[in-house]
């Protein structure tokens, strides 16, 4: 089983409001709200993808009932730890440009804590955890680490899909899959990357750290695979950029869901990178079909 954690997930709530007057009446005139937060977004892409995965992590009040039950109604098993405050709301209000307010969260308990680790310590080797998102400054910097420990014990794999000191912090325990973008590679080494060229020693290196399989999104210059026995380019299929919300965890998605499928990284690089695309050209997550459209687009490079 494929599990997702998501730590601090939200109702996302989109309102588009124009013209927008600072202290006055507005009224809405389109909106839309869903369960957010990466690892629920890595969950309803792989069941998208015709993959079966539980969502854990924490939830709390009429929000966090709203989340498990929009995502149980998709077919998306949960086990969330229900906790005494609310599951935050993230606002992102259009007004002709963008502007988002997000939600603190919940403060979580140590007993709240608890019982999710020990949910973690259920895990068994077959088994994979997706940590995914940052992490709630309630919580341990190290909950990560501690997290992946657990399930490496325990023979499972894990996959992380986070920034900065906390990713570097789990590479000891020899992730399965991370997935930096060409920004975030570049601050975890204190240089500036912009092109593949740049990349390339920096990818080689997070495998060295230990890190098992490396994924760098380069935006619409294409994306880059690392392992110990592979160093590949795979390109941006065309398209049109509509919605970059959720492309990154799609990318994750789709490599886990061919990748258990077929057993094969090269193939499961090529589905993670035409679901990302997918996403990022669609208005919503990707879907199957959107995602094998795009598929013979991509050619992969060894570099």
């Amino acid at each position: 089983m494929i599990y997702t954690m998501t730590l601090n997930p939200s109702i996302d709530y989109i309102v588009e409001v124009t013209p927008f007057q600072l202290g006055a009446l507005n009224l809405i005139q389109k909106e839309a709200k869903f369960p957010g937060g990466k690892g629920i977004n890595v969950s309803q892409v792989l069941k998208r993808l015709g993959t079966d995965s539980k969502a854990l992590g924490f939830v709390g009040g009429f929000t966090g009932n709203y989340i498990v039950n929009a995502l149980q109604q998709k077919g998306i098993a949960t086990d969330f730890v229900h906790v005494q405050e609310d599951t935050r709301i993230n606002i992102k209000l259009k007004t002709g440009q963008e502007t988002e307010v997000n939600g603190r969260g919940p403060t979580i308990q140590e007993l709240e804590l608890a019982n999710l680790l020990n949910k973690i310590n259920r895990l068994a080797d077959g088994d994979v955890l997706v940590l995914a998102g940052s992490i709630p400054q309630c919580l341990p910097a190290t909950i990560y680490e501690t997290m992946a420990a657990t399930v490496t014990q325990k023979g499972a794999k894990v996959v992380v899909d986070t920034t900065g000191e906390v990713l570097l912090n789990v590479l000891p325990n020899s992730p399965f899959l991370i997935k930096p973008n060409h920004h975030e590679l570049g601050e975890l080494f204190n240089v500036t990357i912009e092109t593949i060229e740049e990349a390339i020693p920096y990818g080689k290196r997070l495998v060295e750290m230990g890190a098992q399989h490396v994924i760098v999104s380069m935006a619409g210059a294409g994306a880059l695979l690392f392992s110990k026995e592979l160093a590949l380019y795979a390109n941006v299929p065309k398209g049109v950029l509509k919605n970059s919300v959720g492309a990154g965890d799609s990318v994750v998605a789709g490599f886990l869901s061919c990748y258990f499928r077929m057993g094969d990284v090269q193939q499961a690089f090529r589905y993670g990178v035409a679901s990302g695309s997918a996403t990022a050209f669609s208005l919503e997550l990707c879907t199957q079909a959107e995602v094998e459209d795009l598929l013979p687009q991509i050619q992969l490079i060894h570099v």
